[in-house]
């Protein structure tokens, strides 16, 4: 339990910040998942990490996200993540990113982005919708990405679009 706790702590050597936060939101995740006395017992820390990261320091990783390991965490103001957002192994996502969902008024639905592993965010990134975010992409900062990165791309722009292809 403590190597899960602790496993975005080397990739994030030299940035208090960013092992603060992470390790909150490791320890959130774990009470929020656990069984109903844990819960319980931990509701009191769901409300401290709301209260010191959300509104304190400005970033939104809601407990129930799905982040793989290795995540680092630049600068981290202004980062918000939709809890139902799935993110891979090994991701970079800075300051002043949105990565939400967009609701269909007509069927209901709420669609949200899955981001694959070993991706890098840029700052001042919006990511919205169904989008699924392949592998290996590089994402440029104030890119707003609207439609499929495919795996080993590099996108920029307004809308994003393809600048080069890591293979």
């Amino acid at each position: 339990m403590l190597t899960d706790i602790l496993q975005d702590w080397d990739i994030n050597k030299g940035n208090i910040k960013a092992r603060l936060v992470l390790l909150l939101f490791r320890c959130a995740y774990l009470v929020r998942h656990s069984n109903k006395l844990v819960l319980i017992i931990g509701l009191p820390f769901l409300i401290f990490y709301r209260v010191a990261v959300e509104w304190i320091l400005g970033i939104e990783l809601p407990w129930n996200l799905t982040l793989g390991k290795n995540a680092r965490v630049f600068h981290g103001m202004g980062l918000v993540v939709n809890d139902q957002v799935k993110i891979g192994n090994n991701v970079t996502l800075r300051h002043t990113t949105t990565i939400g969902v967009k609701e269909t008024a007509e069927f209901g639905s709420v669609l949200v982005p899955v981001i694959g592993n070993n991706v890098d965010i840029g700052a001042h990134v919006v990511i919205l919708g169904a989008v699924t975010i392949g592998d290996n992409a590089v994402i440029g900062a104030g890119t707003i990405v609207v439609k499929d990165v495919p795996a080993g791309s590099v996108v920029v722009g307004n809308p994003a679009r393809i600048l080069n292809r890591v293979e």
